[in-house]
């Protein structure tokens, strides 16, 4: 079964055998190399100032963030579940929580963020998706961010990158959290999570808090490449072995070039299908369509052709599937996912198969 959903994605060969050998205890010089050297190759794939990594689901780093960045209001950008769950977990935790509500394939505008920001003086953080993967949206979070500090320097900006991060070079220049997840992008299980951080944001932690989620301990004690609590140690020795593999086969760039590529031979060959692309600012992460025919679609891919896509949540469930462009992927696999897709519009009776979505796909991918 190949698996394309936009998380979890495959977990390469050699990774899952770095993962496979003898478990080592965190609490030894042999595990705090391994943890120095993967949080090294953080800074490079995070261009931030501070790294952070929590044994959590990427939900525990939204957490984490907003509990320690945000003192008094937080504002949210909801174009979707994870935007939603922003201004949740702010309920949670009896923050105040302004929220801006987009429909799922919407980014948000720079000028509803500013003007929700100038008319507050309570918002002391901004959160938002860089890609919402409800719906496969680019939020402009680059240039939201840029504006609001125009506005007050002093507002952090909390970016959720968990599928974006190694899908594209972020700007984080007005950035303060950027979070990411090892089920995406970084080719691993689930259970490892990352912050990056912002020297500001550093400041205003100050002692943090919460307890578990305290980003003040955790930077303590992972500056001296070690975890306040039990490391995911599995989890980042497959960390290091996935930088060093990206390193090895061309760096982020290459990665990055790659999977932009991907993303347009995808939405290039889903297109010449007759299909529509649901979210008016597509991520590279994933593409995403809405069709009537969706769950029967998915179902197809599935049974027939040994395909395994994401579907829709809440009320565009069974209305649009989702197909994972993150990772390394060898164009072959992207072409039969492409391939099934128009297979299975063939046993649908929507069009005759002709072969048109892989010719599409391997002329925009080589070309």
């Amino acid at each position: 079964m190949l698996l394309f959903t936009p998380g979890p994605t495959p977990v390469p060969a050699n990774v899952r055998e770095a993962m496979s050998k003898e478990t080592i205890h965190h609490r030894t010089p042999e595990f705090e190399a391994i943890f120095k050297s993967a949080r090294e190759k953080l800074f490079g794939l995070f261009g931030t100032d501070e790294v952070v990594m929590f044994a959590s689901t990427g939900t525990g780093a939204m957490e984490a963030s907003v509990i320690n960045l945000c003192h008094n209001t937080l504002l949210n950008v909801n174009a979707g579940k994870f935007g939603e769950r922003f201004g949740k977990i702010a309920k949670a935790h009896s923050l105040g929580n302004v929220e801006l509500k987009y429909e799922w394939d919407t980014p948000a505008s720079v000028e509803d963020v500013v003007e929700a920001v100038k008319s507050n003086a309570d918002i002391d953080a901004v959160a938002i998706q860089i890609s919402e993967s409800a719906g496969g949206l680019r939020h402009p979070v680059e240039e939201i961010a840029q504006a609001v500090k125009a506005v007050r320097e002093d507002i952090m900006i909390i970016a959720d990158g968990i599928t974006a991060v190694g899908v594209e070079k972020i700007d984080v220049t007005h950035i303060d959290a950027l979070i990411a997840g090892s089920q995406k992008a970084l080719m691993l299980p689930p259970g490892l999570a990352i912050v990056g951080l912002s020297n500001a944001a550093v400041e205003k932690i100050g002692e943090g808090r919460g307890y578990y989620f305290n980003l003040a301990s955790e930077i303590k004690k992972q500056r001296q490449n070690t975890t306040a609590y039990t490391a995911a140690t599995t989890l980042v020795i497959g960390l290091l072995e996935i930088l060093e593999t990206i390193e090895k086969q061309g760096g982020y760039e290459k990665l990055y070039a790659d999977t932009t590529k991907r993303a347009e031979a995808v939405r290039a060959s889903m297109n010449a299908l007759g299909l529509h692309i649901y979210p008016k600012s597509p991520a590279n992460s994933m593409t995403t369509i809405d069709d009537a025919n969706a769950k029967e679609i998915r179902d197809l891919l599935k049974n027939e052709y040994n395909v395994n896509v994401a579907g829709g949540q809440d009320h565009l469930k069974g209305k649009i599937f989702r197909i994972n462009q993150m990772g390394l992927i060898e164009p072959y696999e992207m072409a039969w996912v492409v391939n099934a897709v128009e297979l299975a519009l063939d046993k649908l009776g929507r069009r005759k198969y002709d072969g048109t979505a892989n010719r599409v796909f391997n002329e925009t991918i080589f070309a």
